[in-house]
């Protein structure tokens, strides 16, 4: 009876441990433009249920980064864990495999050991990207525009030649989500899910909303009240460096938005209100897939991965976009869930422990037991394991003004310190010193302040620890515009 015992329990231990050690399936919701603003990080005007319950189920990280505050070099250095001054590669005009033809990258390495590798939606910036690295590559779905009146305006000017012309900057309308892209792109990932149910997958689900133009149908902008947004204060950081901010980035380009000076307060309510609503309309996406994985009894042996390109400003300093070191648009929401099979399973949990997109990739090969690539990042799993756990001192970010002057930023979680430095020789041509201890946003800069300077000089030299002022120049393998 005891040897019966022993070997039921013998056999419990066996499979119990088998279930842990086996590699899950890896969804990563991969969305753009999207600031860390969200109901589960205090935001008292989004409306995302769904995205609430993800964190709810796993650990919300407070104090993410991402690496350069642009689509194209954010997203290389998530799908390679390299960073942006490693690939050499800060605008969105080089496609990664024409200069790094034998990386291996990201999904690159999931297929090669095995795993259906799915790419739906916007991924790499450039659709096309490392097509070889997926066993399932959806076409981007194109911009679509469905409220009548915008779409007779775009078929006029494209009768009078006008290729340039961008269309409107929001668009609103009462159709199905599938009228827009992001749905399409919900649906075909839904579809996926149940061809490759019986398969091991890693799968990005690249949602592009709210990236502009703020278009999503009727029903997420009624969710909102336009008239109860706050206009943002358009004061830009006191004492700041000439090239912190930008001119808006590509909202200008837009029908209807002025080439110069600011907005009335009618139509940055406008954008402001579109921006919530696409928000809204990417949460009920992640809904629809959230539910299919539950329908399907994927949940159980299925990590999520919720993550943002960069940040994002609505009107705040007076700007628009991203394109900057600036704190709103280097830290990101960031959310893992481990499968509800896992054992040691955390849900719930926020942590404000210092992590970086470029961790994704070294995260995911250990947790799925693969030998992955050299990396600038690291693996998250103690910290997602132990929320509370003491972690990194620093986060860094980098953007390039031209080729010739280099911004970069480091941050300790609540103050944020950027040098500008000459490309090739690291002088430092300005510097910048924010408090950032309760607020995505800071009007002084404090550097050169007497009463801060032990706060900047410990600044410094994390900052130093990544960028060495005795460093070689800055690898350029594009040549970014101003």
């Amino acid at each position: 009876m005891k040897r019966r015992f022993l070997a039921i329990l013998f056999l419990f231990c066996f499979f119990d441990n088998n279930a842990q050690n086996e590699s899950p399936n890896i969804l990563i919701f991969y969305i753009d433009d999207l600031r860390a603003e969200l109901g589960c990080y205090g935001s008292k005007t989004a409306i995302t249920p769904n995205i609430d319950q993800l964190a709810s189920e796993g650990v919300l990280f407070s104090k993410a980064y991402t690496q350069q505050a642009i689509c194209a070099p954010s997203r290389m250095s998530t799908l390679t864990g390299l960073r942006p001054e490693t690939l050499g590669i800060y605008s969105l005009f080089t496609p990664l495999r024409k200069v790094h033809k034998d990386l291996v990258t990201l999904p690159q390495l999931f297929k090669e050991n095995g795993y259906k590798t799915i790419s739906v939606g916007k991924v790499y910036h450039a659709g096309n990207d490392d097509e070889a690295s997926w066993t399932h590559l959806f076409k981007r779905e194109a911009n679509t525009y469905n409220d009548p009146k915008n779409l007779a305006l775009i078929e006029e000017m494209a009768n009078k030649g006008d290729k340039s012309f961008k269309g409107p900057a929001f668009d609103c309308a009462d159709v199905e989500d599938e009228a827009y892209k992001d749905g399409m792109v919900t649906k075909n990932a839904i579809n996926t899910l149940h061809q490759l149910k019986n398969d091991k997958f890693l799968m990005f689900v690249g949602l592009s909303k709210p990236h502009l133009p703020f278009n999503a149908p009727k029903k997420y902008w009624d969710m909102h009240d336009k008239n109860k947004f706050e206009v943002p204060s358009k004061d830009s950081p006191e004492n700041a460096y000439r090239l912190a901010l930008t001119n808006w980035g590509e909202l200008r380009a837009y029908h209807g938005i002025p080439k110069e000076g600011d907005l009335n307060d009618e139509l940055t309510r406008e954008l402001i209100h579109g921006y919530h609503a696409c928000i809204s309309y990417v949460d009920a996406q992640i809904g629809k897939v959230m539910q299919t994985l539950n329908e399907l009894d994927l949940r159980k042996n299925t990590m999520i991965v919720f993550m943002s390109d960069h940040g994002y400003k609505i009107g705040e300093y007076g700007a628009w976009c991203k394109h900057t070191n600036l704190e709103i648009d280097v830290r990101v929401p960031f959310i893992i869930s481990r499968e509800t099979s896992y054992k040691n399973r955390v849900a719930g949990a926020v942590s404000s422990a210092l992590v970086e997109n470029v961790d994704v990739l070294s995260t995911l090969a250990e947790i799925c037991n693969l030998e992955g690539p050299k990396s600038d990042g690291q693996s998250l799993v103690p910290v997602i394991d132990n929320p509370e756990l003491k972690w990194d001192e620093v986060a860094t970010s980098v953007y390039a003004r031209g080729k010739n002057i280099m911004g970069c930023t480091a941050t300790d979680g609540q103050w944020r310190y950027t040098e500008w430095r000459d490309a090739n020789t690291h002088e430092v041509l300005g510097a910048e010193l924010y408090e950032h201890k309760n607020s995505l946003l800071s009007y002084k800069n404090l550097s050169g302040k007497e009463v801060y300077s032990d706060i900047e000089e410990r600044l410094k030299s994390l900052l130093e620890s990544q960028f060495p002022r005795d460093a070689k120049p800055f690898p350029q393998n594009d040549i970014p515009r101003k």
